[in-house]
């Protein structure tokens, strides 16, 4: 029987609804976990924020990405990206299966955005090698992807060769789907909405996508189906809807 796994990428925004309206972590919690992903990529997470902490009552006491997965995903990793007097934000990574190793590498190309490339080696059974996972924020310029998209080819080249399964997931801020060109043949990856439905999801914003910004690529993985969550209840917790894909080792 052929391993299987659930990926889920979300951009979280930091746990607060659309326009910041109201604090929606913990209903965040709740539908992300009906979701049923094995391994969850994870954008604008909250490490630390004391004056978030300080005006909501309800505000968690752990990190959000150990809040979000407590009793589900045993393990977690986390690369605070932007780092400010009263908190940070990064990426961070939910498995249930064992993470092996984990690292963060600065992406970040001017000082006014903070990037970051959150890479694991995940131990999965049925898969004789570690499985490279990457969870990625881009930037918001046409130059700065560029340059972060090379950086990360460069780094899997030298970690992650010969074809090693991988799975990479995040926001791209990629609405003209330059991605492809930088990473598909490069990498040898698929993006698993295209290979379903020959273009990438529309994934912001929740309400009603236009934006094709988040993307899961996959290399040494068949895709069985992918899917884009929005419209209520989703556009009530975050402005971008989450993606998950399941995806069968070939």
């Amino acid at each position: 029987m052929s391993t299987t796994l659930r990926i889920c990428t979300y951009n979280i925004h930091k746990g607060f609804s659309q326009f910041n309206r109201r604090l929606a972590i913990h209903e965040l919690r709740d539908r992300l976990r009906l979701l049923g992903a094995d391994v969850v990529f994870l954008q604008e997470v909250q490490g630390m924020h004391l004056r978030h902490a300080s005006r909501h009552p309800d505000w968690p006491q752990l990190p959000q990405h150990e809040f979000l997965a407590h009793d589900v995903w045993q393990q977690t990793a986390y690369g605070g990206n932007a780092v400010y007097d009263h908190g940070h934000h990064g990426n961070a990574i939910l498995s249930r299966h064992p993470i092996l190793s984990q690292a963060n590498q600065d992406v970040s190309d001017h000082r006014f955005e903070s990037r970051g490339l959150l890479h694991c080696e995940i131990r999965v059974d049925g898969v004789a090698q570690p499985v490279h996972c990457v969870c990625v924020h881009l930037g918001l310029t046409a130059g700065s992807r560029r340059r972060q998209m090379a950086a990360l080819v460069k780094r899997l080249d030298t970690l992650a060769p010969d074809g090693a399964p991988l799975i990479i997931a995040g926001d791209f801020n990629d609405w003209r789907n330059h991605a492809d060109d930088c990473l598909t043949m490069p990498l040898g990856v698929t993006e698993v909405f295209t290979s379903i439905r020959g273009r990438p999801a529309r994934s912001f914003p929740s309400t009603l996508p236009v934006l094709r910004l988040d993307r899961i690529y996959v290399r040494g993985f068949a895709v069985d189906r992918a899917e884009v969550h929005y419209g209520t209840p989703w556009s009530q917790i975050s402005d971008h809807a989450p993606l998950t894909a399941q995806i069968r080792l070939r």
